[in-house]
């Protein structure tokens, strides 16, 4: 049963209807008020504590149509259960697109009572579920409001000790002499960085879940050559990216395969020269398909063979590649090296 304190507006001038509904809704145990036309509807409903209105088409200026519409202006209005002639079927269904809870035919029958209060029950309940149903929603966003916050500023303090990791190597490299030493520095800087600036992006952005890689891989390609050329190497990185949103997964594994092989472009690819180019480009090779690939115009390598120095690097890269559901593939050029993988975003 509902709690019988409700109190219902009935908006109708049919007096004798309006004296046999309230005697009904007193022993059903609802407050019943009453207006006789639309202007005192509207006063009542504005002097509050109204749960329900019953509002019936015929009025001595319009329709009820008319103030339904009206009604449905108002921030948090009532239910309304419309009442109109059994022989107004097409009335009552404009009435339920414009906005009623529910209607009920006028007649002069013993069942119009029951029908009437039925319709006001039904109606009740629905507003009840509806304010259950909003206040849930309301809070299902205040708490997916307050965990993105904190994801923000987890992303925030990873990020700013990220870098301060990354400045605490830099400052390592010039206590070093040995050029294996600073190399493996350098390395060790532009992986972390490629990281750190992940979770740069992360909480610089309302979308918590996803990178954009073009500004993502324009940031990290500035750094990786800075980095680079602090460790004395002399080639210089080109990008060219096309926009798309990369989850932040395969934004950490994009980020390090680039650093990856841009870091052994900028070693073995000119490691003769005194001049190069690396040349980075990620673009979309389908909707939900992108291609990296990174070339130089050095010495080459097709991938054969033994890789130089440690091998790490080549290890990185494989396992980012897995990582992002792909394989790297090489191909020896004239000059130079290109590296790809294509990868589903």
């Amino acid at each position: 049963m509902l709690n019988h304190q409700h109190r219902i507006l009935y908006i109708d001038d049919d007096v004798t209807l309006v004296r046999l509904l309230q005697k009904a809704a007193t022993r059903r145990g609802y407050e019943f008020v009453h207006a006789a036309n639309a202007e005192e509807g509207i006063a009542l409903l504005e002097q509050g504590n109204i749960d329900v209105i019953a509002l019936d088409h015929h009025l001595p200026t319009g329709t009820g149509l008319e103030l339904l519409s009206s009604l449905n202006k108002r921030n948090h209005a009532p239910p309304v259960v419309y009442v109109t002639g059994s022989a107004e079927m097409s009335v009552a269904v404009s009435a339920l697109k414009a906005g009623a809870s529910d209607y009920v035919a006028k007649t002069v029958s013993e069942d119009f009572s029951e029908l009437f209060f039925s319709a006001i029950e039904q109606a009740l309940v629905r507003a009840r579920l509806t304010r259950e149903k909003d206040r849930a929603e309301q809070e299902v966003r205040e708490a997916r409001d307050r965990a993105e916050l904190l994801l923000s500023e987890v992303n925030h303090r990873v990020g700013n000790s990220l870098s301060l990791v990354a400045a605490l190597v830099r400052m390592q490299m010039t206590t070093v002499t040995d050029p294996a030493a600073i190399d493996a520095l350098a390395e060790t800087q532009a992986r972390i960085i490629a990281i750190a600036g992940v979770h740069r992006r992360l909480y610089t952005s309302n979308n918590v879940g996803s990178v954009n890689a073009d500004e993502y891989l324009a940031a990290l390609v500035e750094e990786l050559d800075t980095t680079m050329r602090s460790a004395g190497h002399t080639a210089v990185v080109r990008l060219q990216a096309d926009h798309m949103m990369i989850n932040t997964d395969k934004a950490v594994s994009l980020g390090v395969a680039v650093t990856e092989l841009v870091t052994n472009a900028f070693k073995y690819a000119y490691e003769t020269c005194a001049f190069g180019e690396i040349r980075v480009r990620l673009v979309r090779a389908a909707e939900s398909t992108a291609v990296l690939v990174v070339e130089d115009d050095g010495i080459g390598w097709n991938g054969e063979g033994a890789a130089k120095g440690t091998g790490l690097g080549s290890k990185i890269i494989k396992a980012m590649a897995t990582t992002l559901g792909s394989r790297i593939q090489y191909e020896t050029m004239t000059p130079g090296t290109r590296a790809s993988l294509e990868f589903r975003l």
